[in-house]
């Protein structure tokens, strides 16, 4: 298996997570969006990250990738048994890539893609309102969601793997989250981030 596309991504750090969780053995090629890499082209056509490879199988989308891994290797279930647990589950998962992955990445890419790939000034305000008006009725959210140290039927699942990645990147730009005001969600992304099948990063990116 290979996997495209940088881990500075919280889409690429996802499906990197969940293959380690997996226990499986993938490749990792960081590559950027719109790579004219043709392997990468090959699996992601609209040049986005990730891209994946199963042998000749290739295909693009985290979520995609991600739920034809529980297919073909169903143990062990990142996925739970019920169908309201899926339901949760998949609802977890795209709360976090349409709406906190949208206001962290604001965060992320004034301040750090800005700067130190286009050499630009970050807009401050942009980040700003990310940190003051956009994140946290969100986090409010997700405090009020956290009974224990998963989302989704007391396991590991394809939730908690998402839900984590845009914690990553709020830390790389200087912005962790504040574990006193948000002191159940705090407990839950350390314990997640303490698991070292979530320590995903990119050779060509700064320690983290």
């Amino acid at each position: 298996m290979i996997v495209y596309g940088s881990s500075l991504s919280p889409f690429v750090r996802k499906t990197l997570t969940f293959i380690n969780e997996k226990g499986l053995a993938a490749e990792h090629k960081p590559e950027q969006p719109q790579s004219t890499l043709p392997e990468f082209r090959a699996c992601s056509p609209l040049g986005k990250i990730p891209g994946f490879a199963d042998g000749d199988y290739r295909l693009a989308d985290s979520s995609a990738i991600c739920h034809y891994l529980e297919r073909k290797y169903p143990a062990p279930a990142l996925f739970p048994a019920s169908a309201e647990d899926v339901g949760r589950m998949i609802w977890f998962e795209e709360f976090s890539d349409t709406v906190l992955i949208a206001a962290a990445g604001k965060v992320f890419f004034q301040l750090n893609v800005r700067p130190m790939v286009l050499k630009e000034q970050p807009d401050m305000e942009v980040v700003d309102r990310a940190l003051t008006k956009e994140l946290p009725p969100l986090f409010d959210y997700l405090e009020r969601q956290i009974a224990g140290p998963f989302l989704v039927a007391n396991q590991l699942t394809l939730a908690d793997i998402a839900i984590h990645c845009p914690f990553v990147n709020l830390k790389l730009a200087g912005h962790p989250l504040d574990a006193q005001r948000w002191p159940k969600l705090g407990g839950y992304v350390a314990g997640l981030l303490q698991r070292p099948t979530f320590k995903v990063r990119d050779p060509k990116a700064a320690p983290q």
